[in-house]
């Protein structure tokens, strides 16, 4: 493949990624805007707190598929690491940073949930199951986002063992570390909020 084509698969990924659905299913379905409501962030977990289990579920599904479908497609269709790891990266950055919110956007967790899951699907389990013993040890998300990443890396290396693979992992642990940096605040200070129905419980 010539780098002309390299550089289209990932402009693609990036323009895939940067697609707000959190913004689109509140303003289509529920007549509001995410980005005023809660946090004011347009993942799931502001859509579980403001459009309710619905619109939340919605979002998770489609912010996932930005980080499958263009890496699953580039490791299945080209077999290609190399292209894998940076398209799996180039969506993400697009969910971040998306040029529609003129470059701002959410934190990147489901988009590399479903990129990590398209990578290495083992690899993928061993993050869920990281998320859901810090959020379900804390009841916070934002606990369970920062694990689930800080594992990633070591159980890419250990399923893969591929070096463009692993390097997406610590790539991606540092973006969420970074867009969680508000999150780290707030759990210092004791004023994060938890997830809604674990909260319930305690």
């Amino acid at each position: 493949m010539s780098i002309w084509a390299y550089a289209s698969i990932a402009i693609g990924a990036f323009l895939l990624g940067s697609i707000p659905f959190g913004v689109v299913i509140s303003r289509l379905f529920y007549k509001t805007d995410i980005r005023k409501s809660g946090s004011g962030n347009i993942g799931a977990m502001n859509a579980l707190r403001t459009l309710g289990k619905g619109g939340a579920v919605a979002v998770l599904i489609l912010d996932a598929a930005k980080g499958v479908i263009p890496a699953l497609c580039v490791m299945q269709l080209l077999h290609d690491t190399h292209l894998g790891a940076i398209v799996a990266g180039c969506a993400v950055i697009g969910h971040c940073f998306s040029p529609w919110l003129a470059f701002k956007g959410g934190k990147g967790v489901a988009t590399s949930f479903g990129a990590i899951f398209a990578l290495s699907w083992p690899a993928g389990l061993v993050s869920i199951a990281g998320w859901a013993v810090g959020a379900g040890a804390t009841t916070y998300s934002s606990v369970g986002s920062i694990l689930a990443h800080i594992v990633a890396p070591f159980a890419l290396w250990y399923f893969t063992r591929d070096w463009w693979l692993t390097g997406y992992g610590v790539a991606a642990a540092m973006l969420v570390i970074y867009t969680h940096r508000e999150n780290i605040s707030r759990l210092r200070a004791g004023r994060e909020s938890g997830i809604p129905f674990l909260r319930r419980r305690v």
